[in-house]
């Protein structure tokens, strides 16, 4: 199947600690069907110090559930789901389906 969301993709949280907030993807992990999100489920680990940077309690992203994604609509910014049609040069790209706008130019 192919990806819904991709890296670079600006969307919007759905359910969780951070519904409603949105951020750009990092990462998609298709296998886990997962991705980490720039800013959302922010989580502090310990780490341990090494030869390139230090120790201490740091804060990073962890991943988020795709179910628990939207993709942002390209007008309006509000959460959309994705759709694919093919153009008529023969390219296949994604759209949103609520405004009928391409996602891939």
């Amino acid at each position: 199947m192919a990806a819904k969301i991709k890296k670079g993709d600006k969307v919007v949280v759905l359910t969780g600690r951070s519904k409603g907030r949105s951020g750009e993807v990092i990462q998609v992990f298709p296998s886990e069907n997962r991705a980490l999100v720039r800013g959302i489920n922010v989580v502090r680990r310990h780490q341990k110090q090494t030869a390139s940077q230090e120790g201490g309690v740091v804060s990073k992203e962890a991943p988020i559930d795709l179910s628990n994604v939207a993709l942002a609509d390209p007008k309006d910014g509000k959460p959309t789901r994705v759709g694919f049609k093919v153009l008529d040069d023969g390219r296949k790209v994604r759209f949103a389906k609520r405004s009928g706008e391409t996602i891939d130019a």
